[in-house]
């Protein structure tokens, strides 16, 4: 049996142009994320970017089993940095990487005691000079703990921006300048969550079903629409 096929409820616009395309995604992906909850569970700026660097390479709701337990023994850097590395890694093992986290976590919370007066800093470049923070995760902390217009670009949004043939999908950082220049900048930090939203419900990395990504279906570049199945 056959699943139903998922349409847009709205008329089809002319989509003739790469303006109106962009348009019309923001415009669906509006009607079908209208609140967009952060996916990580957290309770302040310093909880966000912890359970943010523990999300590199594992799944949200992996992280938001594990923080429970990390934060009920630390949820602040002056804490966090007593906690011995060892105890960290063990809490978080299952999230993967915990070496490497474990020992960020904790540096890093000794970082933001020593030198920001225990407070997660409102920077680009001071967050990404923090230990297990790259580029992402401080974009996502940027955007997601004090509202300052961000566009972090993980694997889903990569994918769709591709798929949709907003990018060239050379590398994550083009992804990103082409976003921040195709979408007006008071939409990108609801924008990015709706986009992995729509990927995890709509447009997998495997097996993208035609019946269901309706939006790759209408404006995808072919080769991605060959793809669906």
């Amino acid at each position: 049996m056959s699943e139903t096929v998922i349409e847009s409820p709205l008329p089809l616009p002319d989509l003739s142009t790469k303006s109106a395309r962009v348009q019309w995604v923001m415009d669906e992906l509006e009607r079908l994320y209208p609140v967009v909850p952060v996916p990580l569970d957290h309770t302040d700026p310093y909880t966000l970017l912890v359970a943010v660097l523990l999300s590199a390479q594992c799944t949200d709701e992996r992280v938001n089993q594990v923080t429970p337990a990390l934060f009920a023994r630390a949820d602040n850097p002056k804490h966090m940095r007593n906690v011995p590395v060892e105890e960290v890694r063990e809490i978080i093992r299952p999230c993967g990487l915990s070496p490497q986290k474990s020992k960020a976590i904790v540096r890093l919370s000794e970082i933001l005691m020593d030198e920001h007066g225990g407070v997660v800093p409102q920077d680009m470049e001071a967050l990404e000079r923090l230990p297990g923070v790259g580029h992402k995760t401080a974009s996502v902390v940027m955007s997601q703990a004090f509202g300052v217009p961000a566009f972090p670009v993980d694997t889903h949004i990569h994918r769709l921006m591709y798929r949709w043939n907003f990018t060239n999908g050379k590398n994550v950082e083009q992804t990103e300048r082409d976003a921040k220049r195709l979408f007006p900048e008071e939409r990108w930090n609801k924008l990015h969550l709706q986009i992995i939203f729509y990927g995890r419900e709509y447009s997998p990395a495997r097996s993208p079903k035609r019946d269901r990504d309706f939006i790759t279906r209408t404006i995808g570049r072919k080769s991605e629409i060959a793809k669906l199945k």
